[in-house]
């Protein structure tokens, strides 16, 4: 289903993005992809041209071994770089599951409960909606804290109906989207269902910021990253003028009046269209697919991390039980029973950014980034994790190699 968020609209002119460009598209390809992989490499081409999507990339692991790293440029556009396996992408709401294991490493290290109150640790007042009480951070992880962003609208992109009720300037922060929240009440019950939502993960990252005398960014890097091996993450900026090395520009048909600021500019979507400091801990950070897969690894077995007790929690079924299809939400992951394996995947959106990351049976897990998202009028992006199921159940004999070496 494509999403267009509030105040976006349609652009006037494409000729900005390569899909429109003149002249037709080339695709190229960086990295490696064994030939015994060639069915995994065919799916992105192919989803890619379908799609018309500038740059992608594509990252498989077997057993702890990266088999497969690749970066792949459609366009006729010559502006657009070569997506190289270590360029940096957008990944929108993967970055839950890094919130949520930060959560956990503070448990484990006993500076927090799980089962903490988040109003008496951020000292959020609860006149509003005493119910607010009984949002813990379990309730948070597992998008059960009470809010709703189909009946109240997703409080991360409502910046001019914040400014606007507030009284201020644009830009707002994460200060200004908890004092709107706050004098709001809460959609349901805490634990009564599951709602997914963005604002309960920025609470969490606040939480983090508290309980670790940290910045956010500044924690998840020493604590989770580092550990773990991977060193080009990092929480991306709102403009293309801001933008890290080695990230890929992002593309919409959509633009939208700036919230950086009260000048009233038409810009496109993914550069203004939203404000990228505020969604750090739901959605903000930027890394390679290779990135994503070694991160991955983490929640595989206990290690420098997380131990065995945190891997458990973060897969965790809520108090509310499972979905109709046998799945849950855990900690930042979807998560469903298959013979001898708990599968975990989770998707991510925002304007300009489509992603995927799946820890499947077998050993297999892989990760795709995309510079554009579905939008109106265009083909259904859900399909890739059915159509990537098809293509590694058919895989004969893997590579037994492994390329992590090569992208450190």
């Amino acid at each position: 289903m494509f999403k267009v968020s509030a105040g976006l609209v349609p652009a006037i002119a494409l000729s900005g993005s390569p899909a429109y460009a003149a002249g037709a598209p080339t695709l190229t390809a960086t990295g490696t992809a064994p030939s015994q992989l060639a069915a995994l490499d065919t799916v992105m081409k192919t989803y890619i041209k379908e799609r018309n999507i500038p740059c992608a990339q594509l990252a498989a692991v077997k057993n702890g071994k990266l088999v497969l790293a690749r970066g792949y440029r459609y366009s006729s556009d010559t502006t657009v770089p070569a997506v190289q396996p270590t360029s940096l992408f957008r990944i929108a709401s993967l970055s839950k599951n890094i919130t949520a294991a930060a959560v956990l490493r503070l448990a484990q290290d006993g500076k927090v409960s799980l089962g903490a109150k988040v109003a008496e640790l951020l000292g959020l007042p609860t006149t509003t909606d005493p119910r607010l009480k009984d949002v813990t951070l379990w309730r948070l992880m597992q998008h059960t804290g009470g809010w709703d962003r189909d009946i109240s609208g997703d409080y991360l992109m409502a910046d001019r109906t914040i400014a606007a009720k507030l009284g201020m300037s644009l830009p707002i922060g994460k200060s200004d989207i908890v004092a709107y929240a706050g004098g709001r009440p809460l959609d349901f019950a805490p634990g009564a269902r599951m709602a997914y939502s963005n604002y309960g993960y920025l609470l969490l990252g606040l939480v983090i910021e508290k309980v670790s005398g940290q910045s956010y960014e500044s924690y998840v890097k020493q604590k989770l990253l580092a550990p773990a091996g991977v060193t080009r993450m990092r929480l991306g900026r709102g403009l293309r003028s801001q933008a890290a090395a080695g990230e890929v520009p992002y593309y919409s048909q959509y633009t939208s009046k700036t919230v950086l600021d009260d000048s009233g500019t038409i810009v496109p979507a993914p550069y203004g269209g939203f404000n990228m400091g505020n969604h750090d801990a739901n959605g903000g950070w930027l890394a390679s697919s290779v990135d994503l897969v070694r991160w991955a690894r983490i929640f595989d077995a206990a290690g420098p991390v997380l131990n065995a007790t945190s891997i458990t929690r973060a897969f965790a079924k809520p108090e509310i039980g499972v979905s109709a299809d046998g799945s849950w939400y855990g900690c930042g992951w979807y998560v469903r029973q298959v013979t001898g394996h708990l599968n975990t995947w989770h998707s991510g959106s925002l304007p300009g950014t489509y992603s995927y990351l799946a820890r499947l049976q077998k050993g297999f897990t892989y990760a795709a980034v995309f510079d554009q998202r579905e939008e109106s009028g265009t083909l259904d992006y859900d399909v890739l994790s059915s159509r990537m199921n098809t293509a590694w159940n058919g895989v004969a004999t893997w590579p037994t190699g492994d390329l992590f070496p090569k992208y450190l």
